[in-house]
C-alpha cells in the first residue's frame, strides 16, 4: 500500500507509446526532468529499462499496446495509470504536438492528480483472449457482408437480381441467379462467401461452448428475449465485474448510450449518444434492441416502454427508440446478472394492472 508520504516521492514517468517506439519523460518529485530516452515497443526493451527499479508512477495512454504494456509494468512492481485519451485535450489541442511533449505533459498531469487521467482499467489478458474470439467471428461478418454487397451490386449493373435471403444463405442460392458473363468474375466471391459462412458457423459453436463453461452467468442475461450466446459472453466480458458500478443505471453511460449534456442557462439542447465505451458490445445491445421493437420480439415491459417512445414521433423517433431501448437493456443484464433473480418480461405491466382502481 502507498502512503502519500511515498507517493509524493514517486518518480512520474510519462509514456507516449507508438506502435514501434516509446517516447519516456521521468519527472523527481519536484517536478525536474531527470531523463528522457525513447524506448522500442517491446517486451524486451520495456523490462530492460524498467526491471529492478524502485517504484515508478506511470502514466501511458490508452491505445493498441497499452493492455500488454500496463501489464508488464504492473508485474515489474510499478504504479500505472492508463489515461482516457477523450478527456486529455490539452495534449491533443497543443500547438507544439510532438512525442516528447506527449510524454511530459502525461507525466506532469499525472504527477498534479492522477483523477484528472480519468484513468481506465484493462481486462486480464484471459478475458481479452475470450473476446478476440468474439471479434475475430465479427471481422468474417463484416468481410461477408462487404462481399455479399459487391456481388448484389455487380449482378444489378448487369441487368440481374439475386433472391432476397438471409446472409447465411446467399452463397447456395446466388449461383443459379448469375449472368452468364459475370460467372468467371463472380464464382470465386461466392466460393468465398461460403468459406466465410462456414468458419462464423465454428465460431458461433465456440463461442456457445466458452459461455457455457467458462462464463456461467450468461444463462442469466439470455433470459431477455433476443440477447444470445454473442450478446451476453460480450457483456460479461466487457463489464467483467458488475460490482465496479455504483447504480446499475450507470453502465449506460459507461457504455455510450447516454445522450450528451450541453445545458447553458435555461437551455438544455438533445444531443447524440456520447458513444463512450466499448462499440462493440454497444452495436450489439443496439441490434438487440431492434430485435425486441420488431415483430418477432415477443410482448415484454421493454417493448411497450419503446414502442411508446417511437409513437411520440418526430424526427428519427425509432431511432431514438431504439438507443433508449439498448440503454434500458443494459441496465436490465446488469441487475439479472448481479441478483441472479428470474426475469419477468411483463413484471412491471402485472404490477400496474394489481393497482386497484381509485374510489368515485
Amino acid at each position: 500500500m502507498i502512503t502519500p508520504e511515498d507517493a509524493h516521492m514517486l518518480m512520474t514517468v510519462g509514456l507516449d507509446v507508438s506502435d514501434k517506439t516509446i517516447q519516456a519523460c521521468f519527472l523527481d518529485h519536484h517536478g525536474e526532468i531527470v531523463e528522457e530516452s525513447r524506448l522500442k515497443t517491446t517486451d524486451a526493451a520495456l523490462r530492460r529499462r524498467f526491471s529492478g527499479e524502485p517504484q515508478y508512477r506511470i502514466v501511458l495512454e490508452a491505445g493498441l499496446h497499452s493492455p500488454w504494456i500496463s501489464r508488464l509494468l504492473m508485474d515489474l512492481g510499478h504504479e500505472v495509470y492508463v489515461a482516457n485519451p477523450r478527456r486529455l485535450r490539452a495534449i491533443y489541442e497543443n500547438e507544439n504536438k510532438s512525442d516528447r511533449v506527449d510524454a511530459q505533459y502525461l507525466a506532469r498531469i499525472g504527477r498534479l492528480d492522477t483523477a484528472l487521467l480519468y484513468p481506465l482499467r484493462h481486462r486480464s489478458a484471459e478475458v481479452q483472449a475470450d473476446l478476440a474470439v468474439i471479434r475475430s467471428r465479427a471481422a468474417l461478418v463484416r468481410a461477408r457482408a462487404t462481399l455479399v454487397n459487391h456481388l448484389r451490386g455487380t449482378v444489378k449493373s448487369a441487368g440481374g437480381r439475386l433472391p432476397r435471403c438471409e446472409t447465411k444463405y446467399v452463397a447456395d442460392r446466388a449461383a443459379d441467379h448469375l449472368p452468364s458473363e459475370l460467372v468467371p468474375a463472380l464464382s470465386p466471391i461466392l466460393s468465398t462467401i461460403a468459406q466465410l459462412t462456414a468458419r462464423i458457423a465454428e465460431y458461433d459453436k465456440q463461442i456457445e461452448q466458452m459461455a457455457k463453461e467458462r462464463y456461467p452467468e450468461t444463462e442469466l442475461l439470455r433470459q431477455v428475449p433476443g440477447v444470445g450466446a454473442i450478446t451476453a459472453t460480450t457483456f460479461v466480458l466487457t463489464v467483467e465485474d458488475p460490482a465496479r458500478f455504483p447504480r446499475a443505471r450507470a453502465v449506460g453511460s459507461y457504455l455510450g448510450l447516454r445522450p450528451r449534456r450541453a445545458e447553458s442557462g435555461t437551455l438544455s439542447p438533445q444531443m447524440h449518444i456520447t458513444k463512450a465505451g466499448d462499440k462493440h458490445l454497444r452495436a450489439l445491445l443496439v441490434e438487440c434492441a431492434h430485435h425486441i421493437l420488431g415483430h418477432l420480439g415477443p410482448d415484454t415491459d421493454l417493448k411497450r416502454w419503446g414502442l411508446g417512445l417511437a409513437e411520440r414521433g418526430g424526427k428519427a423517433a425509432k431511432k431514438r427508440a431504439a438507443i433508449a431501448v439498448a440503454r434500458k437493456l443494459s441496465v436490465l443484464l446488469l441487475r439479472l446478472w448481479v441478483t441472479g433473480e428470474v426475469y419477468e418480461p411483463l413484471r412491471n405491466s402485472e404490477v400496474r394492472s394489481e393497482v386497484p382502481a381509485p374510489a368515485p
